[in-house]
């Protein structure tokens, strides 16, 4: 489990299947994505997040507002699943309920996965991508100070070739640099 200022980053629980389908419904959320969660997808999704979560000691972790508890999305470290250019690495994502945008939340956790990642895990790197259009992500990505690999840009092996969302880019930061940015 992480903690930060105004959230917990923690193992994933039954009760958190209905409210991660229903984020997973919103177009808002979905935008960028392959497509909306149903029940069955969800419960998919978070029975791998916790069996990643158990087998490397971090994953998507379920993302709670520290003061009420409720679940939000997930913002962690993962292993891509897919081969690219930049594979194997760790990546660092996010996926937050609309409602729930726009309050600094994702930076905020996903700066705490940075330290995690770095400190208590050991990794020399952390990636993120998305797709090229997803100015949100993008922004938060460089709000936790990654940078642009300008020789990063890929097409996402899961998507076909001519998919709207096929094209992505990929952001990087070191240990090193976390530290001396820190």
């Amino acid at each position: 489990m992480i903690e930060t200022e105004r959230l917990i980053l923690r193992k994933w629980r039954e009760e958190d299947i209905e409210p991660f389908t229903k984020i997973n419904q919103d177009p808002k959320v979905t935008e960028f994505l392959r497509g909306s969660m149903d029940f069955a997808a969800a419960k998919l999704f978070i029975q791998d997040a916790n069996e990643a979560i158990e087998k490397y000691n971090f994953g998507l972790w379920a993302a709670t507002l520290n003061e009420t508890k409720q679940l939000i999305g997930y913002i962690g470290l993962n292993i891509p699943k897919f081969e690219a250019h930049f594979t194997p690495c760790v990546e660092i994502g996010w996926r937050l309920g609309f409602k729930f945008w726009g309050k600094g939340y994702a930076p905020e956790g996903a700066k705490a996965c940075l330290e995690y990642g770095f400190n208590k895990i050991g990794l020399d790197e952390i990636i993120s991508f998305t797709a090229v259009g997803n100015a949100k992500s993008i922004r938060v990505m460089e709000k936790i100070r990654m940078k642009r690999d300008g020789n990063g840009n890929f097409k996402h092996p899961q998507l076909s070739e001519n998919h709207p969302l096929s094209e992505h880019v990929l952001y990087r930061i070191k240990k090193s640099d976390w530290q001396n940015l820190r």
